[in-house]
């Protein structure tokens, strides 16, 4: 790859009790109820409390664990499942059951995710019924209200993603339990995966109607919500309303995709970065280091992170496709002194930046949820599906240029051997790797996960198995088709003992 490293470098706010949100801790910056609109700050502050919820390690069975943190289970549980990255060793970190796709019911990573993204919901859910009560609210008041349906549609559709089978498969299948009201019985069964959708759109809908007054990229916005919509539609296969919200988000003249040279340093300045739509920002007092932070499980300067995840072979190769494209700047090569290849338990080490370098600090960055790039790949993907060939390929190549890869555009054309569909969705994947995208992808669209390539994911592997030559064999879980259980995780079982009526995924 591109990069080289030597050896030698070494508010929460109040909680409502939800079977999916169990009182668990109260924190010492919690805000009454009373005081949300009585006030100046009130609204602003449980707001605010509800972002932090993305970033802090939340108290969860009576410990609080540095493994804990929604973002770092959001791409622990998306990205580890894919065909992305590789697993460097065997290990007890629940971390470890993504990669194998041995889930379990009590699966500390899922049952965590399951906690705080009901807790984020429980306090969203505070904002909108007591900001109802206000007579004649305010645009910045109506703001933060927005910005809490954003935020109920976004955690709801997360679960969905993780918990319910997607909706192309099965739009009848349980979905997740919505959480829409602070008097919700805890005692509430999964609606459908299609009455799932339409509260997400619903809330999305309603959050963008109501938010005026951006408060910046690190908060939601407007054109969050439409970003936001173009996704579920994407996922909804619901071609045309995707193209719709796309294309209000690239027209609204707000963001523009990252040059050549500014990608390179996309993700390290986030908040500043003009492609950028949302992000959940990170300051210094939230660098977590080795022990918490998730760029500490796919980098290490020596002594910053465990460094034990690195990118997949399979992802590796069709990067080597094009040398020139500037994205495998993110994908770094560790090698001794005499430029050796280095590895761990027999498998070569190529660690990931994205979540690296803000401010210079190894392990911290301010992980970005939506970008310009996402809305031309689901207006393409919509475009394909729709056998609109020319407009498809038009917003790869917008892409493809700002990537270094002016000499490699398709200008029109589809390459032999390739479908449209499979053109866009691997452009989808250059772009997106470790951005919790890939295992949604696949299964969305019918595909097959394939992991046949060595790494710790392969169940019983020994170093001395592995035989770079060759591709691995007789393993299970190499290769996982859509109609696999294996595609979504288990409802936590601390839901399925306290809620009578949430059932089980097979």
């Amino acid at each position: 790859m591109k990069s080289k490293l030597l050896t030698t470098i070494a508010l929460s706010m109040l909680t409502i009790i939800y079977s999916g949100c169990k009182l668990e801790d109260n924190p010492t910056n919690a805000v009454t109820t009373a005081s949300l609109t009585s006030t100046s700050d009130g609204l602003l502050n449980a707001v605010n409390g509800a972002y932090a919820l993305f970033k802090d390690h939340e108290v969860f069975q009576g410990t609080t664990d540095l493994n804990n943190m929604y973002l770092r289970q959001y791409f622990q549980m998306a990205d580890f499942a894919s065909d992305d990255v590789v697993c460097g060793q065997v290990t007890t970190d629940p971390l470890f059951l993504s990669f194998s796709l041995n889930f379990v019911p009590n699966q500390q990573n899922a049952s965590y995710f399951w906690y705080i993204s009901y807790k984020i919901i429980s306090d969203a859910n505070t904002v909108i019924d007591q900001g109802g009560k206000i007579s004649n609210p305010t645009a910045a008041q109506q703001q933060l209200i927005g910005e809490c349906y954003f935020l109920r549609a976004f955690c709801h559709f997360n679960l969905a993603r993780f918990f319910a089978e997607p909706y192309t498969i099965n739009p009848s299948a349980p979905g997740i339990i919505l959480r829409t009201s602070t008097t919700d019985n805890p005692v509430k069964a999964r609606s459908s995966v299609q009455d799932t959708y339409n509260q997400i759109i619903a809330d999305a809908v309603q959050g963008a109607s109501l938010m005026n007054q951006s408060r910046g990229v690190q908060y939601a916005t407007k054109e969050a919500a439409w970003a936001l919509l173009s996704r579920v539609y994407l996922y909804k296969a619901d071609y045309t309303n995707c193209i719709n919200y796309s294309n209000m988000v690239i027209n609204s003249g707000k963001f523009t995709e990252s040059t050549a040279s500014q990608y390179t340093s996309l993700f390290a300045n986030a908040p500043s970065n003009p492609e950028t739509i949302f992000c959940i920002a990170f300051t210094t007092l939230d660098d977590y280091g080795k022990l918490g932070s998730i760029a500490s499980q796919y980098y290490s300067d020596g002594n910053s992170g465990w460094g034990e995840e690195y990118a997949s072979q399979p992802l590796r190769d069709l990067y080597a496709k094009n040398p020139a494209d500037v994205r495998t700047s993110y994908i770094v090569d560790l090698v001794d002194a005499s430029g050796a290849q280095q590895y761990k338990n027999g498998i070569p080490i190529y660690y990931v930046t994205k979540f690296s370098f803000q401010g210079g600090s190894p392990t911290l960055s301010s992980p970005v949820m939506f970008r310009l790039s996402e809305m031309y790949l689901n207006r393409a993907e919509s475009e394909a599906n729709l056998s609109q060939t020319a407009a498809a390929l038009t917003d790869v190549d917008m892409i493809r240029k700002n990537r270094g890869l002016t000499a490699a555009l398709y200008n029109g054309v589809v390459p032999a051997g390739q479908t449209l569909l499979n053109t866009v969705l691997q452009e989808r994947r250059l772009e997106l790797a470790f951005e919790a995208d890939r295992t949604f992808t696949v299964y969305r669209n019918k595909m097959t996960m394939d992991k046949t390539y060595w790494g710790y994911h392969l169940q019983g592997l020994q170093a001395s198995d592995i035989d770079l030559s060759v591709a691995p064999a007789n393993y299970p879980n190499m290769t996982i088709p859509y109609t696999s259980t294996k595609i979504i995780y288990y409802i936590p079982q601390q839901e399925i003992l306290s809620n009578s009526l949430a059932t089980q995924n097979p």
